[in-house]
């Protein structure tokens, strides 16, 4: 038996079901609205409909804080848990300019 054969049939296959995609990273096949399958919608609905529950703007949507409120708590770092998550995701939608990706969630 040849020693390259099996040193061939050792090396790692790529994630992808089409053998498309690069060593390690999903291959989504292209498809318009994929997304990773750890992703949560429900997320970007709780950041129109979710209340800030303490500070300065208590009672305030969660997508209607100002960004420099979020990038303070970037600097001092987000409350644990759910909210913390959500603020974490909210500061990282203004950063990037995705604010749109709300307007059709708002009611």
């Amino acid at each position: 038996m040849n020693d390259n054969n099996s040193k061939n049939n050792n090396k790692k296959q790529s994630t992808s079901p089409s053998g498309g995609g690069r060593e390690g990273l999903p291959d989504y096949h292209g498809q318009a609205g994929a997304a990773p399958s750890g992703f949560n919608p429900n997320i970007l609905t709780d950041l129109t409909t979710m209340r800030m529950p303490f500070g300065k703007y208590k009672g305030r949507i969660l997508a209607d804080l100002p960004e420099p409120y979020l990038v303070w708590f970037h600097n001092k770092g987000f409350p644990q848990g759910k909210l913390g998550m959500l603020l974490n995701t909210l500061y990282e939608i203004k950063l990037n300019g995705l604010e749109y990706l709300l307007k059709p969630l708002r009611r």
